[in-house]
């Protein structure tokens, strides 16, 4: 396993297996888990849906949640231990290298899902995205053809 020597690595989390795979490979690079900056960029509610309307979901309770998820996911993964999750908004891709850049990360580490055919061309990519917009290296973690699809 080659050893990561920069100050930052950032790690996107979406809460898939191959999200966890790439957290997971990211830990065996870094001496040091401070050095590692894990992020979700959830979606922005609008303000027409039922759920903002009634005031039952907010950017706090999306962030309370996905936090709270991802401690559940380091107590089941004991080499995760000491890792922090980020909560951002917007387009994933935009956040995701804007986040990279404030924090003056020197590598990304993004799993992709594999999608092909008409997943791929509804969903997008975000590690294409991530790719094309960094300022820094990206390093793609490629599941099997097709693993996101099988969920």
């Amino acid at each position: 396993m080659l050893k990561f020597t920069g100050n930052c690595l950032l790690v996107p989390w979406d809460f898939s297996d191959m999200a966890l795979a790439a957290l997971k490979t990211s830990m065996a690079m870094v001496s040091d888990c401070s050095k590692v900056k894990v992020v979700h960029v959830g979606l922005i509610p609008t303000a027409t849906e039922p759920t903002v309307i009634w005031d039952t979901v907010t950017e706090q309770t999306i962030q309370e949640y996905a936090a709270q998820n991802f401690r559940k996911t380091v107590a089941e993964h004991p080499e995760l231990a000491g890792l922090e999750l980020i909560t951002l908004f917007g387009d994933p891709g935009f956040a995701i290298t804007d986040y990279a850049q404030e924090v003056a990360a020197d590598l990304i580490v993004i799993s992709s899902h594999g999608r092909r055919g008409l997943s791929r061309l509804f969903m997008g990519s975000v590690a294409e995205r991530v790719v094309r917009l960094a300022q820094v290296p990206v390093l793609v973690l490629r599941g099997p053809a097709d693993a996101g699809d099988k969920k």
